[in-house]
């Protein structure tokens, strides 16, 4: 625990030091908002990915559909690596910066009104931002949250409090430079995290062979394949039609986001965007890959780690711990079980 502590200090600290040293970049309204266009594309490749790939896949979507599909979950994965990134920055990434640019607009609903002429496109713009950023910010600082309370004991309304205080601080100190530098911090951290589970969590069930045959042994509850044996382990899973409703609606709906454009708006030239598309390219195969990779795993764990009774009688999955139960059971000496509740019941003692 006090290992625990000290790193998370010192990570924290790292964030606000960034806020602090990107301040000088934050004395103008375009600097405060696209550091300038002058975001290198490395830098501006590791923000899309850190922007794309949050708390929403590591501990949400890579459980449930980890759960649904097995390991032809993975194809979410690639399909965010190519369609969600590659096509979105070949597509999308000169062209916003050129129009961006030449139209002086550091929003996307000033982009709007500069390019169609109309106010009210703004004002409509803004008010989808401002309403529907708001579930997505919450889904991210819940997962958040749920980590830091699993990791250090504290009380999940704290975590929350204790991470958009965090956020507030180095954002307002350095705008836009803080934060994607923030995030590249946060993208190696990733990187070396998601490796370091996959390989953990092979290791603890034989190796990658064998937790494969393990899976394959599991009869699929879908009733698209009747109980058929091994579908979890299967190429496509028990559900190919649902899988790729999926990775369309994952990889498609990203190229809408605010949060994911604006990284286009800030990147320093043309140039560097061919080299930003094959870093975030990278990035998104082994993080969105590695994630749902390690979700296709999910049914290996003990269900009563995941799930829990409701009031009706009725057994309810929790899969946003399904990713904790893997970090919990490969990484700690700890052999009981689990003893993981909802946020929002009593917490037992821990072991």
């Amino acid at each position: 625990m006090a290992v625990k502590i000290f790193m998370l200090f010192v990570f924290f600290g790292l964030m606000i030091a960034i806020g602090w040293y990107s301040r000088h970049q934050a004395r103008t309204v375009e600097g405060y908002v696209l550091g300038g266009r002058s975001v290198g594309p490395w830098i501006s490749a590791f923000a899309y990915g850190t922007s794309y790939f949050s708390a929403v896949v590591f501990v949400g979507y890579a459980g449930q559909f980890g759960w649904k599909y097995g390991l032809a979950s993975t194809w979410i994965g690639i399909g965010n690596a190519f369609i969600g990134s590659l096509l979105a920055w070949v597509i999308l990434g000169r062209r916003t910066r050129v129009m961006t640019k030449h139209l002086n607009s550091a929003t996307m609903p000033a982009f709007f009104e500069s390019r169609y002429k109309s106010s009210t496109l703004k004002i409509v713009a803004s008010a989808i931002i401002f309403i529907f950023l708001i579930p997505y910010t919450a889904s991210v600082y819940n997962g958040l949250s749920n980590l830091f309370e699993m990791a250090f004991g504290i009380p999940y309304i704290y975590c929350v409090i204790m991470m958009a205080a965090l956020t507030c601080v180095y954002v307002l100190l350095g705008g836009y430079t803080a934060t994607v530098y923030n995030d590249f911090v946060q993208g190696i951290i990733m990187l070396v995290g998601i490796v370091a589970v996959i390989l953990a969590v092979l290791n603890g069930h034989g190796g990658f062979l064998e937790a494969v045959k393990s899976l394959s042994t599991i009869p699929s509850d879908n009733p698209v394949t009747a109980g058929q044996q091994g579908a979890f382990a299967s190429f496509f899973g028990p559900d190919p039609m649902g899988l790729m409703y999926v990775i369309i609606l994952t990889s498609l709906g990203t190229w809408g986001l605010p949060q994911m454009v604006q990284k286009f708006y800030a990147i320093k030239s043309e140039k560097a965007v061919a080299t930003g598309t094959i870093v975030s390219t990278f990035f998104a195969v082994v993080i969105a890959g590695g994630s749902y990779f390690l979700g296709g795993f999910a049914r290996l764990i003990d269900v009563e780690k995941v799930s829990r009774v409701a009031e009706d009688g009725t057994i309810a999955m929790m899969y946003d711990h399904v990713i904790f139960s893997w970090a919990c059971s490969s990484f700690s000496s700890c052999r009981l079980p689990c003893q993981r509740c909802p946020p929002w019941s009593s917490r037992p003692a821990r072991h």
